[in-house]
């Protein structure tokens, strides 16, 4: 049984009624698994607009992804944070946030079926049209990748700070997405050979990338929390507001690119 629960956010206005931006708690289920998601769009466009998931950091489904899909919303799109870990559990450590996500990564066709569940709830929502997108982050951009590679019908996808050991495409180029990658220049964990690595095999596999590398940025460059993280717990983590507004402008550009009909506007 899927529950709704409707929250309004204000997003700094003095009413709930002056509010645009509506986001959506939503749990669903996965196999026997229930999932929590975060839906939001803009309630002052009318129509339908292209769809966007958001897959959270090895952290888990947290503040941090549902404030990227209420960003998105305000761009215009309807977007989905979604639960790849199940009952939107998160981390408060690192060697709890790799258990986490080294279970994800060992069990594939499971990690495809959530992807699946969360995918037909944005595509099945009221105010979506029939394009979407992916995007994510750390954990989450290594995901989009890999279902862009897996072949879901998705217009574009876009990896920030993620790794790219395990994305190179299909011999069969099931990819039908464009890709975006955007990732700090002194990520220790995005290795040099792993970049030339996947850059000739999108290349050889004809697939439309566009890859940024942004110079003295950290891995976790777009979170805002990831400099006291860091610290916290001995991680090459930090937070660089340049490569984060640089990053979001290209994502931005790459979305207008990818989606035919563009973001909705309110009239």
């Amino acid at each position: 049984m899927k529950t709704i629960t409707l929250l309004l956010l204000t997003l700094g206005l003095t009413s709930v009624a002056q509010a645009k931006v509506i986001a959506e708690q939503i749990d669903y289920e996965s196999g026997n698994q229930t999932m929590k998601g975060y839906l939001a769009y803009d309630d002052a466009i009318s129509g339908k607009r292209p769809g966007v998931i958001v897959i959270h950091e090895w952290w888990g489904h947290n503040d941090y992804a549902r404030s990227r899909a209420r960003q998105l919303a305000a761009l215009g799109y309807t977007a989905f944070a979604l639960d790849m870990y199940g009952e939107g559990k998160t981390a408060n450590h690192p060697k709890r946030a790799a258990s986490f996500s080294n279970a994800v990564w060992k069990n594939l066709p499971q990690a495809h079926q959530r992807f699946q569940a969360a995918y037909d709830i944005l595509a099945r929502h009221e105010t979506v049209n029939t394009e979407l997108a992916a995007i994510g982050y750390c954990f989450g951009g290594a995901m989009v990748l890999e279902m862009a590679r897996s072949g879901f019908d998705l217009k574009g996808v876009a990896s920030f700070h993620g790794s790219l050991n395990n994305a190179a495409p299909l011999p069969d180029k099931a990819y039908r997405a464009k890709v975006l990658v955007a990732n700090g220049g002194d990520d220790p964990f995005v290795k040099p050979e792993h970049i030339k690595a996947f850059r000739k095999s999108m290349k050889n596999a004809n697939i439309d990338l566009e890859y940024i590398s942004y110079p003295g940025a950290k891995h976790a460059f777009t979170n805002p929390d990831a400099t006291a993280l860091g610290e916290k717990f001995g991680l090459p983590l930090a937070y660089n507001a340049e490569a984060d507004k640089r990053s979001w402008e290209a994502l931005q550009a790459f979305l207008k690119r990818v989606f035919d009909s563009g973001p909705a506007t309110a009239q």
